[in-house]
């Protein structure tokens, strides 16, 4: 043992503390003995793509092979991948009828979707103007932005829009001409106007019962969260998002998202009696899964049911259907609304499960075929709706 006179006070760093009490706790019986802290480095970029998906398509679309050329020229035809795009940056936006303001909110929608095709254009071909012009657009927004506003449906902004927001980010992090000051900027955006609004949704649901909102307000919440944990390198808010895919109470949950299994193949969705265009909503496993973890897989990789119940229904076959009942409905049959509605989400979906895992999936993989060369923001509406996916998936998500 040193003697007091050769002791000298060494500084602890805040986290290594922190791990010291987490250790003595659990020595003693107070702490968490099953799940030790996470401490995992974030991998960058490391949302949607990664550099490895990045080479991919640099590769296949310089060697003009197919079906990645077809997916770049969807994106190059998109008006919102040009480099002369202008934003139209807001101080606080507003999603919903509130009485007092008017709706401004695709504003938003529209420069996230330029700044995502922009920023994909640089990656893949390394032209400096693609990159320069999306960061012109979210400093822009980082400069002006300050809250959210309207009715409830700003909750709904708040998440689509924020996972959005982030994975353009995060393609651009690694651009060097985006001043550390300004991406600083941008990323305390993220942490005070969108993550507040994140958090509180999931933990409040807007004061309503918690299954009362349909699980897409959850779902879109969830990615934005875990979007900007990887984006801020905040590993606290990426678990919680992950935390609230496994265990959460409201209806953005695994098990309440799928909620009703039949066989080994299908499941049937929550909002199935809703519409259809609600069920084909999904990123979140993808970037989790670009981080190390497996939520495709989770549970009897149960996200693929439900995608297989979507897709085989969507595709105008028969499926099994449970009566669906919460706190506020009632919905007896499937419905057919938006039936076999196309959306940029089954080559991510086909991709993964079919291509990478090897696993079968027939109803995915015959929609991922369909829906095939998919496009990316404004291809499937004018409107909010054809705006949820950033899209350019058979470019993006393509494997070999």
């Amino acid at each position: 043992m040193e003697s007091s006179k050769s002791y000298r006070y060494q500084p602890i760093s805040v986290a290594s503390l922190r791990r010291a009490i987490l250790a003595a706790l659990v020595l003693i019986g107070l702490g968490p003995q099953t799940q030790a802290e996470d401490v995992r480095s974030f991998v960058h970029p490391g949302l949607l793509h990664t550099q490895r998906d990045f080479d991919r398509m640099r590769s296949e679309v310089g060697q003009g092979h197919q079906p990645w050329t077809a997916g770049w020229q969807k994106l190059l035809a998109n008006r919102h991948a040009s480099p002369t795009w202008k934003p139209y940056p807001q101080a606080i936006l507003y999603r919903g009828k509130d009485g007092n303001h008017s709706e401004n909110y695709a504003a938003l929608f529209n420069d996230v979707a330029a700044a995502y095709a922009l920023a994909l254009r640089w990656k893949i071909s390394a032209d400096e103007v693609f990159a320069q012009r999306a960061i012109e657009i979210l400093n822009a927004w980082s400069a002006s932005l300050t809250g959210i506003g309207g009715s409830s449906d700003k909750f709904l902004a708040s998440g689509i829009y924020g996972y959005q927001l982030a994975n353009a980010a995060e393609i651009l992090r690694g651009y060097p001409n985006w001043s550390p000051s300004d991406f600083g900027r941008f990323q305390k955006m993220m942490l005070t106007v969108f993550y507040p609004m994140n958090h509180d949704f999931l933990v409040r649901h807007n004061g309503a019962k918690i299954d009362h909102y349909w699980a897409n307000w959850d779902l879109a919440n969830m990615a934005s969260m875990l979007a900007i944990g990887v984006l801020a390198d905040r590993r606290d808010i990426y678990n919680e998002a992950a935390e609230y895919f496994r265990h959460g109470a409201g209806n953005g949950s695994i098990k309440h998202v799928v909620w009703k299994l039949y066989d080994d193949e299908i499941g049937q969705v929550q909002e199935s009696g809703r519409d259809q265009g609600h069920t084909m909503l999904g990123t979140f496993c993808q970037m989790a899964w670009n981080q190390g973890d497996d939520l495709y897989g989770y549970d009897g990789n149960r996200v693929l049911l439900g995608a297989e119940y979507t897709a085989r229904y969507n595709l105008g076959r028969d499926v099994p259907y449970t009566p669906y009942i919460n706190s506020d409905v009632t919905q007896t049959a499937i419905s057919d609304t938006s039936r076999g509605d196309l959306r940029p989400i089954w080559e991510l979906l086909y991709n993964h499960y079919v291509v990478l895992k090897g696993l079968r999936a027939e109803g995915v993989r015959a929609f991922a075929e369909k829906a095939r060369v998919e496009g990316g923001g404004g291809d499937y509406g004018p409107n909010s709706g054809g705006f949820d996916q950033l899209g350019y998936g058979t470019l993006t998500f393509t494997l070999k």
